[in-house]
């Protein structure tokens, strides 16, 4: 490759061969290897109860009601549909009207 070629070539191009002698392949992984258990915790004796962490408690009562508070919100909320209120916008009209629908 001439000089000339070499200084109008993108950055990217440049870089590419020193990315690809980057990874050297005989590492260590940085990552835990794979025990053959959930979560690495290796399942207690029966009849005994595992310790939970101090965390899951808590996580669990303010995940718990987080969405129970998330479902009673959404259950009472007002209905702002378009259709309920043109329904409620012709109701009116016609009663002012004179004009009666019953089905």
């Amino acid at each position: 490759m001439s000089a000339i070629a070499r200084v109008f070539r993108p950055a990217a191009l440049r870089r590419l061969p020193q990315l690809r002698r980057a990874g050297h392949g005989h590492e260590t992984p940085s990552w835990n290897e794979p025990g053959g258990y959930l979560f690495n915790e290796k399942p207690v004796a029966h009849g005994l109860r595992r310790k939970k962490e101090d965390w899951e408690s808590l996580w669990l009562w303010g995940m718990g009601g987080g969405f129970v508070f998330i479902g009673l919100q959404l259950y009472y909320k007002p209905d702002t549909s378009v259709t309920t209120w043109a329904t409620k916008e012709a109701e009116k009209s016609l009663k002012e009207k004179g004009v009666s629908l019953d089905f």
